[in-house]
C-alpha cells in the first residue's frame, strides 16, 4: 500500500483525498491554509484530519528511511535473502523492522558470540534441528584449546541457540501480542522510601492485567518508579512464551538433543526474551499513556484558547501573596496598563482596611468593571477582600482566573521587553488582568506545557508534548484571526507563514510607519515574501482598512470571487451590512449555491465560506462559547450543603472526571460516573451542579450533575 493509502484507511478517507494533501504539504503549504483555503482540492478535510496526515506522513517517511538504511546494511553483510528483503518492504512499524534486523545489528559482544568463535555454531543447529545422535559423543568433537570438557561445548552451543531464538522476528511478534493482552503488572512500595503524601498509596500492593491498565495508572506508576517509591515488573504467563517459542522451535521427544533444547528455550526466556519484552510492553503501554495524556491537555488547551473574550472592561488584576503583598494592575478596554499597586491585607502586615481604600481609589479613578483574581496562594483568601468592594457595586463584578504560567511570563524576555520598568511580580498581575480580556492574546505568550490544565505533562514525551500543543495554538490562532495593527509578536508569531522574526519585522513596520491600512500593505514588511503572504494573508484582519474585505476570513485571492457575488446583488464591496445580508438573502431565494457555483466557476465550499463572511465579517467564533461566570460575593466551603444547587467553571478535565470551580477555595470533583453517557466536558464550560460530598479536614468537595 502507498503512504496515502495507508493513511486514507486510518482516517476512513479516500486516497485521493490523502494524495492531494500530501502534495500540498510538500509544496511548502500549511496545515491551516490548506484547511481553510483548499477545500476543493482535499475534498473538505478539516484542520485534525490535515495534522494527522502530516504527522503520519513524516513517521512514514523516517519509517521509510529506516528501512533503507536497514536493507543496505544487512545487504553489505551479504545476508540480504529475497524472502527478507520482502519481510523488511511489508513490515508497518518500527517495531517490526527492528524485530527483523535484530539478528545482524551490530551489538556489544554476547555469550553467543564468543561461543561461535569457539567454533560451536555446527553444534548449535544439531540443537536446533533436533538432531539424532548422543549430544555428548558429538559434543567431544568440538573440544579444542578454546573449549576445554563437554559441557563446556554444549553450554555454547545453547547459548547460540538462546540468542537465535531471542533475536526470532516471529517469536517476538508472537509473544509481544501475547504479553499486550494477558500478562500482569505489579507494583509495590520500596521498603524505607518515602510517599509522605501518600500519594502512590494506591500503587503500594497493586495488581492489573496490562490490557486493563488506564492512561493515569501507567502514568502514576511509572513517576512512583521514577521517584524511587514503587518497584514495578511486568509477569508474562509461561504458557504465552513458551507457546510462543515451541511454535517456531519445537521440541522432537525422540531426538536425544530435546533436553538441551529445553535448557536453551528456558534460558533465552529468562535471560534474553522475557526481559526484552517486559521493556517493550512498558514502552508501548507507556507511549500510549504519554499519547492519551497529550491529547487531553490538547483538548484542555483548545477549550481554554478558545473561550471568550470579555470586551470593553476596564480590569483590576490581582496577583495574591501574604508575605510579599498582593500585587495590582489596572488596564484599560485594550490592555494598555493604566496603574500599578501593592496591597497587604494578610499576613503579616493584615491591613485590611488600607487594602480596600486602595483597590476602592483605583476602581474609582479608572471606572473599573471588572476585577480578576488569581487562582494561586492566598486567592481565596483576597476574594473575600473583593467580595468586600464589589457587594455594593453592581457595576464592579470579579472573577477567579487560572494564573498557571504567570510567572513564567513575568520572567520571559517577551515580558521584559513590553514592560522593562516594571517589576517582575507586578507583570504577573498584568497578566492576570489580560486574561480576561482576551485569553488567547495573552496565553499565546507563554508556553502552553506552563499553562496548567494537562495531566502528568511533566512525565510525558516532550518533544512529542510540544509538537501537539504548538497545532493547537496555531489552529486556534489562525481559525480565530488576528487583527495585525493591535496584535503582539507573540500572536503575531503563531499566524501560519510568520514566525518569530517576520513576526518582529510586522511590528516594527507598524511602529515606524503607522497602522496598516490594507492586507497588501504587508508585502511591504521586509522578509514578508508571496508564500508567507498567502499562507498567512487571510488569517490576517484590517479593521477600518480600505478595503472592508480586509476585515473578514476571505483570502485575498478570492476577492474578485467576492465581487462578483456582490455585483449580481447590484451592491458594492463597501456597501452597508445590512444591505448585504439582505441582498446575499435574496440572491441565495433566487439560485440555489450550487448552481450559483457553477455560475462563477469556483467550489461550493468556497462559495459557502465567502457568503458566511460576507454577512458575518470578521466574526469572532469564540463568541459562540459561553462567558465565565462573573461574581459578586465569596462563597465558602463552611456554606455548602448536600444537595444544594451550584453553577461552577470546568478548570480541568481529565480521564476520571473534572475539576470545577463552584466559587469556593477547593475545586470540586464531577466524578466521570457523575458525567452523562455521550456528553464530552471541555475547559470553560459552565455546569449546574449539585454537591453531593463536603470534606472540609481533606478539602474535598463531591459534586454531581444537577437534576
Amino acid at each position: 500500500m502507498t503512504h496515502a493509502e495507508l493513511i486514507a484507511s486510518q482516517l476512513h478517507v479516500k486516497p485521493s483525498q490523502v494524495e492531494a494533501t500530501i502534495k500540498l504539504l510538500d509544496e511548502g503549504n500549511t496545515v491551516p491554509f490548506i484547511a481553510r483555503y483548499r477545500k476543493e482540492t482535499t475534498n473538505s478535510l478539516d484542520d485534525e484530519q490535515i495534522r494527522i496526515i502530516a504527522d503520519e506522513l513524516t513517521r512514514l517517511r523516517g519509517l521509510d528511511e529506516r528501512r533503507t538504511s536497514i536493507l543496505a546494511s544487512i545487504e553489505e553483510q551479504g545476508k540480504l535473502t529475497d524472502e527478507l528483503r520482502a519481510a523488511i518492504n511489508e513490515a508497518q512499524t518500527l517495531t517490526a523492522l527492528e524485530d527483523l534486523y535484530a539478528p545482524y545489528k551490530k551489538k556489544r559482544r554476547t555469550r553467543a558470540m564468543a561461543a561461535r568463535e569457539k567454533g560451536l555454531e555446527p553444534l548449535a543447529d544439531l540443537i536446533l534441528k533436533q538432531g539424532s545422535g548422543t549430544p555428548e559423543k558429538l559434543a567431544a568433537k568440538f573440544l579444542n584449546e578454546q573449549v576445554s570438557s563437554i559441557e563446556e561445548a554444549l553450554q555454547g552451543a545453547r547459548d547460540i541457540v538462546a540468542e537465535t531464538i531471542n533475536e526470532n522476528a516471529n517469536v517476538r511478534t508472537v509473544l509481544r501480542e501475547k504479553a499486550l493482552k494477558f500478562s500482569t503488572v505489579y507494583s509495590k512500595k520500596i521498603e524505607d522510601s518515602v510517599d509522605e503524601k501518600r500519594i502512590y498509596e494506591s500503587y503500594y500492593e497493586f495488581t492489573s492485567r496490562v490490557d486493563r491498565l488506564l492512561p493515569h495508572q501507567i502514568l502514576a506508576i511509572t513517576r512512583g518508579e521514577k521517584e524511587g517509591i514503587l518497584r514495578v515488573r511486568v509477569d508474562i504467563p509461561e504458557r504465552d512464551w513458551l507457546d510462543a517459542i515451541q511454535s517456531e522451535y519445537e521440541q522432537d521427544i525422540i531426538s536425544p538433543f530435546s533436553d538441551q533444547l529445553a535448557l536453551a528455550i528456558q534460558d533465552s526466556a529468562e535471560r534474553l526474551l522475557l526481559p526484552a519484552i517486559e521493556r517493550d510492553v512498558r514502552r508501548e503501554k507507556g507511549d500510549s499513556a504519554d499519547n492519551h495524556a497529550i491529547q487531553v491537555f490538547a483538548s484542555n488547551l483548545r477549550a481554554l484558547l478558545s473561550q471568550p473574550p470579555l470586551a470593553n472592561h476596564v480590569v483590576l488584576g490581582i496577583d495574591p501573596g501574604i508575605r510579599t503583598g498582593c500585587k495590582v494592575a489596572v488596564v484599560d478596554a485594550t490592555g494598555k496598563l493604566l496603574d500599578t499597586g501593592t496591597i497587604y491585607p494578610h499576613e503579616p502586615k493584615n491591613d485590611w482596611q488600607g487594602a480596600i481604600n486602595t483597590l476602592q481609589d483605583m476602581i474609582n479613578r479608572h471606572k473599573v468593571t471588572l476585577i480578576t483574581i488569581g487562582n494561586g496562594t492566598a486567592s481565596r483568601e483576597t476574594e473575600k477582600l473583593v467580595s468586600e468592594l464589589t457587594r455594593s457595586k453592581s457595576q464592579t463584578k470579579y472573577l477567579i482566573v487560572n494564573e498557571a504560567g504567570a510567572s513564567v511570563y513575568s520572567a520571559s524576555a517577551l515580558a521584559r521587553t513590553e514592560f522593562p520598568n516594571l517589576d517582575v511580580s507586578i507583570r504577573g498581575a498584568v497578566s492576570i488582568a489580560r486574561r480576561a480580556q482576551d485569553p488567547l492574546a495573552e496565553l499565546v505568550k507563554i508556553d502552553p506545557k506552563s499553562i496548567g490544565v494537562g495531566m502528568y505533562q511533566h512525565d510525558v514525551d516532550q518533544s512529542a508534548l510540544t509538537h501537539a500543543l504548538d497545532g493547537v495554538v496555531e489552529s486556534v490562532v489562525n481559525h480565530v484571526g488576528v487583527d495585525v495593527n493591535t496584535a503582539s509578536p507573540a500572536l503575531l508569531t503563531h499566524v501560519v507563514g510568520i514566525g518569530p522574526k517576520l513576526a518582529e519585522n510586522i511590528v516594527s513596520h507598524r511602529d515606524a510607519n503607522g497602522p496598516f491600512t490594507s492586507r497588501a500593505a504587508l508585502r511591504k514588511v521586509s522578509g514578508l515574501g508571496p508564500k508567507a503572504f498567502e499562507q498567512a494573508a487571510g488569517f490576517m484582519r484590517i479593521r477600518d482598512g480600505v478595503n472592508p474585505l480586509d476585515e473578514t476570513a476571505i483570502h485575498p485571492e478570492s476577492y474578485t470571487l467576492a465581487e462578483s457575488i456582490l455585483a449580481r446583488a447590484g451592491l458594492k464591496v463597501d456597501s452597508p451590512l445590512q444591505e448585504k445580508i439582505h441582498a446575499v438573502e435574496v440572491l441565495l431565494q433566487k439560485t440555489n449555491v450550487e448552481a450559483l457555483a457553477k455560475e462563477l466557476k469556483c467550489g461550493v465550499p468556497t462559495l459557502q465560506d465567502i457568503l458566511e463572511q460576507l454577512v458575518r465579517p470578521g466574526r469572532d467564533p469564540r463568541t459562540d462559547t459561553p462567558t465565565p461566570i462573573l461574581r459578586s460575593d465569596v462563597l465558602k466551603a463552611e456554606d455548602l450543603l448536600v444537595g444544594m444547587q451550584v453553577k461552577g467553571t470546568v478548570r480541568n478535565v481529565v480521564d476520571f472526571g473534572a475539576f470545577i470551580d463552584i466559587g469556593v477555595k477547593q475545586d470540586g470533583l464531577l466524578h466521570r460516573t457523575q458525567i452523562p453517557h455521550g456528553t464530552v466536558l471541555k475547559v470553560g464550560d459552565i455546569l449546574d451542579l449539585e454537591i453531593q460530598k463536603v470534606d472540609l479536614e481533606r478539602g474535598r468537595i463531591g459534586l454531581g450533575w444537577a437534576p
